[in-house]
């Protein structure tokens, strides 16, 4: 199977998961508003599937099976699977080294040494060998990847006290990808951006216990951001600061209580703030039910206050073009933007695209010539008349970044000064690019890119000069592999992104910044999508000049007549 069709499954994989929480109830007619992020709950109910212990008599193939089967089951760090191993293997055995997500557990091979064992007396061995089709992985930092292909691990398994054990195992777990899901679950820790002013979520998949508020805060605290997310991100918490404990309590009160070393001792009264928000957002985000974190050294608080973050506006609902009017649409009231209605309005040629500036002074257009101009007080500015350019996209600091379709490498960011920069490092490999949007922290650039042939999307770490310019792409992180176009690239939220995908039946594809994506048939002609804070703000324009939105597990039509959807900076 394709690895396309392995992401687009993600529908029956993730979705019911996902998107179950996800915006429900949303009216049939007026702009939907946003609800629920995507895999939020207000109440996030922990079903866990559970496994069972090792049945008396079981042979060593079926003890291994048994044992790869109780990965569904991390309560009590993996007690279940202990069950299975020699008292000597369990003790040593390192399950959280990371996890092989693969296709079934029905499709997993288990050959024996030793296939009748009816003759078998303790002391006596038998090595065991699994196959299975791996389609992803964790590693020991909770990172998720693609990772396509047959794998094999080796057992050994001693007969002891009557029942076989296993005493020799590889470290981490295998578990399938239909409850990979409900085992584990993405949570965002949260890094400053170079201004130390947004916060840039890494997502990391941790098993779903009672203890994730511990395991967030050791992540945190201890170690780094994601290599490709590094070069443009940076953590409060200095090194040589650690926890003092192997736990995180949260009080009647919902205070975390973080025991820190003593190196936390004598940091200034900045750096302690910086830390304490950094920490009480990731917990948030991660929808830990606490409302301060508190730091204490052998027992005495430290005070710790809190900083004042940029903030993402409110979405401000539907951007369109309709009818002689621009602007944002609520219910059936189109409220225009100063200083860029008026502009959009008065343009000679028709309009392919829009991104407004996230505080709404400018945006970014591209005309029916193809080129991207600058609306502003004195009307259009050209800001680049290559040929070939796909949509441009503004960042947080007014840059509107603009490359032709045939030449990933002449990436440009350009300034209201209309002087292009030229971005280093942009996709060195790649022989052509179809999308790209810049995330709303600045921080990150998502795009799709022709490699080797092969189409992708990727995501990498934006490099910025101290005036906010930038100047490099770190290296590209490929999220998933695309089998064919896509029409439109979005940002739900911070951690998720949203393609409309050109495949034989128009696919809305929701993608994790470091997790699986989750596909659905998008609305009849479907031509273009735009972003919002989150995954349940994504509308869809059809080709008869209708709005979709998502309405539960449907799409409902929020207005007609709109000529073009337009977008938000970072969205």
């Amino acid at each position: 199977m394709t690895r396309t069709r392995r992401a687009l499954r993600g529908i029956a994989v993730v979705t019911a998961a996902l998107l179950l929480t996800a915006c429900t109830g949303l009216p049939t007619t007026g702009d939907p508003q946003p609800g629920l992020a995507l895999g939020a709950s207000p109440e996030d109910p922990d079903f866990l599937p559970v496994a069972s212990d090792p049945i008396d008599g079981a042979g060593p193939a079926a003890i291994v099976e048994g044992f790869m089967e109780a990965a569904i089951t991390p309560a009590d760090n993996w007690d279940t699977a202990r069950k299975f191993l020699t008292p000597e293997l369990a003790a040593s055995w390192r399950p959280n080294t990371g996890v092989s997500i693969d296709v079934s557990a029905v499709t997993r091979s288990f050959t024996s040494s030793v296939e009748d064992d009816s003759e078998a007396s303790d002391g006596d061995t038998a090595d065991v060998r699994v196959r299975f089709d791996q389609v992803a992985s964790v590693d020991a930092t909770g990172a998720y990847s693609e990772a396509f292909g047959a794998s094999n691990s080796a057992f050994v398994v001693v007969r002891t006290d009557g029942q076989w054990r296993i005493t020799e195992a590889p470290d981490g777990v295998v578990i399938d990808e239909s409850r990979f899901a409900r085992v584990y679950d993405d949570y965002a820790l949260q890094y400053y951006d170079q201004t130390w002013e947004r916060l840039v979520p890494d997502v990391r998949w941790f098993p779903r216990r009672a203890t994730v508020a511990t395991t967030i805060a050791q992540s945190l605290i201890g170690g780094a951001p994601s290599p490709w997310l590094d070069p443009a991100v940076q953590s409060a918490f200095p090194q040589g600061v650690q926890l003092a404990r192997d736990a995180v309590p949260i009080d009647a009160d919902q205070v975390a209580d973080v025991a820190l070393n003593r190196a936390a001792l004598g940091l200034d009264p900045k750096t302690l703030a910086r830390m304490r928000t950094q920490l009480q957002e990731t917990l948030a985000a991660a929808g830990v039910q606490v409302d301060q974190v508190r730091f204490s050294v052998d027992g005495r608080t430290l005070d710790a206050g809190v900083v004042k973050l940029v903030e993402d506006p409110a979405d401000p609902g539907s951007l369109v073009l309709k009818g002689g009017e621009f602007g944002s649409l609520v219910g059936s009231e189109i409220t225009p933007i100063p200083g860029v209605t008026e502009d959009i309005l008065a343009a000679t040629q028709s309009i392919t695209a829009i991104d407004v500036a996230i505080d709404g002074s400018n945006a970014a257009v591209q005309l029916a010539d193809g080129h991207v101009y600058l609306t502003g007080d004195d009307g259009f500015n050209e800001l680049d008349g290559r040929a070939s350019l796909i949509r441009p996209s503004m960042d947080p600091y007014g840059f509107t970044w603009s490359v032709p379709s045939n030449a990933p490498q002449a990436l440009q960011a350009i300034g209201s000064d209309v002087a292009p920069l030229g971005i280093a490092g942009a996709w060195p490999d790649a022989s052509a690019i179809s999308a790209l949007r810049v995330s709303a922290d600045g921080a990150r650039v998502a795009a799709v890119v022709v490699v080797g042939g092969e189409r992708w999307v990727v995501v990498s770490s934006v490099i910025r000069d101290d005036a906010g310019a930038p100047t490099e792409l770190g290296p590209a992180e490929p999220l998933t592999q695309l089998e064919g176009g896509v029409s439109g690239l979005v940002w739900l939220g911070g951690d998720r992104l949203g393609l409309l995908l050109d495949l034989s039946d128009r696919m809305v594809l929701t993608q994790i910044v470091g997790g699986p994506g989750a596909s659905e048939v998008a609305p009849t002609g479907a031509v273009s999508i735009a972003g919002s804070r989150s995954a349940s703000g994504l509308r869809v324009l059809g080709a008869e000049g209708a709005v979709f939105a998502r309405s539960g597990s449907a799409w409902s039509e929020s207005t007609d007549g709109v000529s073009v959807l337009a977008t938000r900076a970072g969205h």
